[in-house]
């Protein structure tokens, strides 16, 4: 019985894979970033791909995580150092309220865009893990980095690493 039992499992793990296909395509470092078009809390529509040619700084967050409330202050300090013709700041959130997030960031004095992803349809393309994520995508369109979690993004290393990629 055993054997007979490993024989089946032998000719039908191969097919069961086979049936199974492949898995959702997420963003890769080093591979095209995912293309996505969200509004931002004021109505304006934003698209990655029209995009090209700037620094993007993709951040998944939302008000009830309190990691994503801690690093918001330095990404907006990021934000306004950086020049706004070559870097783009998009802070998305994340199955949230969109009318808490707009007290939250009036009360902060946040001045980047805030897209709306309440219904996490750009999440999975990014193959989100938890929030705060970030993702960094060059001038051409290419992830070129992940970080899962909080960061200080105006320490002078993240500043370093995305001056490094607009001056590309």
């Amino acid at each position: 019985m055993k054997k007979l039992s490993l024989l089946i499992l032998v000719f039908c793990l191969p097919l069961f894979l086979a049936a199974c296909g492949q898995g959702p395509k997420v963003a890769t470092v080093g591979k095209p970033a995912p293309d996505f078009s969200l509004v931002d809390r004021q109505g304006k529509t934003w698209t990655l791909s029209e995009l090209k040619g700037q620094v993007v700084f993709v951040n998944f967050w939302a008000t009830w995580c309190p990691p994503c409330r801690e690093e918001m202050p330095s990404m907006q300090r990021l934000y306004s150092r950086l020049p706004k013709d070559k870097f783009k700041m998009l802070a998305i959130l994340n199955r949230d309220k969109p009318v808490v997030a707009d007290k939250f960031a009036a009360q902060l004095g946040i001045t980047m865009p805030i897209l709306d992803d309440q219904n996490n349809n750009v999440g999975p393309k990014y193959g989100l893990t938890g929030l705060p994520e970030t993702f960094i995508v060059d001038k051409q369109g290419v992830l070129r980095q992940k970080f899962i979690g909080p960061a200080q993004w105006d320490s002078p290393r993240f500043m370093q690493m995305l001056i490094t990629y607009i001056n590309q």
